[in-house]
């Protein structure tokens, strides 16, 4: 009787203290988050991940911090983010320039497969094919009839080597039998500002980083990039009407370092696709021309899984791969 007593005195007590363990938990997140982007401030992706992280803060009163690390096509902001802890406090925004430079650049630390986990799918959207507005050129068959008359003579520029505006850029003079010279940058922001300038008569931007300078009437908008037209500037031709076959779009997307706990992902992935699914913030990314996804876990899963077969095509149709 005494050996029970013994034993209940220091068994209950224990018992009891599990739960008060188990309460003792932070709920996530418990501090705040560090969102790493791979293009400049006022590029398409950091707008993007400046709403997404103002959405997130009135869930949860925790500030997403927005980490622009622009350089080598997104590359250096995967190489950064997989330095962090896996613990949930580093998120990493995975576009389709970053997809791209991962099958063009070569010698990458990194394989975005292998080293990246999926949270959300946010939305597509076009890049517009813009121009100086000193360019002889009002619409595309002018555009492509000047530079045949002036081979290598028309700058573009792009956010870097390898990015999704290169291989914009690459697919045009190729089905188009033409002869640009490409400019890369650092970021898409400088090559909006030197066309602007005239340094460089063309480039290749998101819509949401274009559409400023369309409406200003800095640049002049020459095409969108995908088969269709975009809501926001019905009467911009699609590239396609006037280039068969051509296609290209961007996309924006959440990902986690490889090893983040899983429940911590699956919350975040529930809570971007409810604030991307609610009727104001999807309007306010209307408004910038994205065409809203809201996909989870599962179906950014299975769109990386598509543009992987799609990009490496077309970046081997291109020849864009660096050597």
């Amino acid at each position: 009787m005494h050996a029970l007593k013994l034993f209940a005195a220091i068994a209950i007590p224990a018992v009891l203290a599990m739960p008060a363990t188990h309460a003792a938990q932070p709920a996530y997140p418990a501090k705040p988050i560090r969102l790493i982007i791979g293009s400049a401030p006022g590029s398409g992706p950091d707008i993007i991940a400046r709403l997404v992280a103002d959405r997130l803060y009135q869930s949860w009163n925790q500030r997403i911090v927005v980490d622009s690390r622009s350089g080598a096509a997104g590359a250096i902001s995967a190489d950064l983010t997989l330095q962090a802890n896996p613990d949930g406090y580093t998120w990493m925004m995975l576009t389709s320039q970053l997809f791209v430079a991962s099958q063009v650049l070569p010698d990458l630390k990194f394989d975005l497969g292998r080293d990246f986990q999926s949270i959300a799918l946010i939305g597509t959207v076009p890049f517009i094919l813009l121009a100086n507005p000193m360019l002889p050129a009002k619409s595309l068959k002018e555009l492509i009839d000047l530079a045949k008359k002036s081979p290598g003579k028309l700058r573009y520029g792009s956010a870097g080597t390898g990015a999704s505006e290169h291989l914009s850029g690459v697919l045009f003079t190729q089905l188009t039998g033409t002869n640009m010279l490409h400019v890369p940058y650092k970021g898409v922001p400088q090559s909006i500002i030197d066309a602007i300038a005239n340094e460089v008569q063309l480039t290749y931007a998101v819509l949401p980083a274009a559409l400023p300078h369309i409406q200003g009437g800095r640049l002049r908008a020459l095409g969108v990039t995908p088969p269709k037209r975009a809501p926001l500037l019905p009467d911009v031709p699609s590239i396609a009407e006037a280039v068969p076959g051509y296609a290209m779009y961007g996309w924006y997307s959440i990902v986690a370092p490889t090893g983040t706990p899983v429940a911590i992902m699956n919350q975040v992935s529930t809570e971007i696709v409810k604030a991307a699914r609610e009727p104001a913030f999807a309007e306010r990314l209307k408004s910038l021309g994205i065409e809203v996804v809201a996909g989870d876990r599962k179906v950014l899963d299975a769109w990386r899984r598509d543009e992987t077969k799609r990009i490496s095509e077309l970046v081997k149709v291109s020849g864009a791969k660096s050597k």
